[in-house]
């Protein structure tokens, strides 16, 4: 009997912990790139503008949704930054 009542609980806890993982690949991905896309921003000489500094806040904010496995939140901001990672790029 307790294992009839045992066993879906923990059918349903599973579930719950593999659903977090539908962005996890984008969101790295996204985060990879666009570090990588501000690296090159900084080496160009382009770290003093508001755009880098918009890009910057939103890679930081994004890390702190992949660590709190906020994946679709992170990836969201992380395209963002690659935006403004551009703009800066391009003077703007």
């Amino acid at each position: 009997m307790k294992a009839l009542i045992c066993l879906p609980l923990v059918v349903a806890l599973l579930a719950g912990c593999s659903g977090k993982t539908v962005n996890r690949d984008s969101c790295a991905n996204q985060l990879d790139a666009a570090w990588k896309q501000l690296d090159l921003a900084k080496a160009e000489g382009f770290a003093g503008t508001v755009s880098y500094s918009k890009a910057l806040s939103l890679l930081t904010a994004a890390k702190t949704q992949q660590q709190f496995e906020a994946y679709e939140g992170c990836s969201s901001k992380a395209q963002k930054a690659r935006f403004y990672i551009d703009e800066s790029r391009a003077g703007r």
